[in-house]
């Protein structure tokens, strides 16, 4: 999605719609589960995923930054910080998938599928 507004556009619009691939709007699918339904999602859920090419590794991953953003929400919400700005949200945006979650240089992709 870096670098194409109009695509994020779309996914916010809906997932389902988008022009994601498969893999992508699957993991979106999963990802609102675990968002709105958590205690719902059991193996079948997994090996959904699994059978679009991601590891065990990836959907740990995609729960961890969904859950983490969860409680970031929140407590950024309760607490009172100001929000940031449509600028920065982009420049973190890019940063964020250009190298995932962590401080190191490397870009991430171990374990998730090849999209075109």
């Amino acid at each position: 999605m870096l670098g194409s507004a109009e695509l994020v556009d779309a996914v916010l619009q809906d997932p389902e719609t988008s022009p994601l691939s498969d893999p992508e709007k699957a993991l979106f699918q999963f990802v609102r589960k675990v968002n709105f339904e958590s205690v719902t999602i059991g193996p079948a859920d997994i090996e959904e995923l699994h059978g679009f090419g991601y590891t065990d590794e990836a959907i740990y991953y995609a729960i961890t930054v969904c859950a983490l953003f969860n409680y970031y929400n929140r407590w950024i919400d309760a607490s009172g910080v100001h929000p940031m700005s449509d600028e920065a949200h982009r420049i973190g945006a890019k940063r964020s998938a250009q190298h995932g979650y962590s401080r190191s240089s490397q870009p991430v992709s171990a374990g998730v599928p090849k999209t075109e």
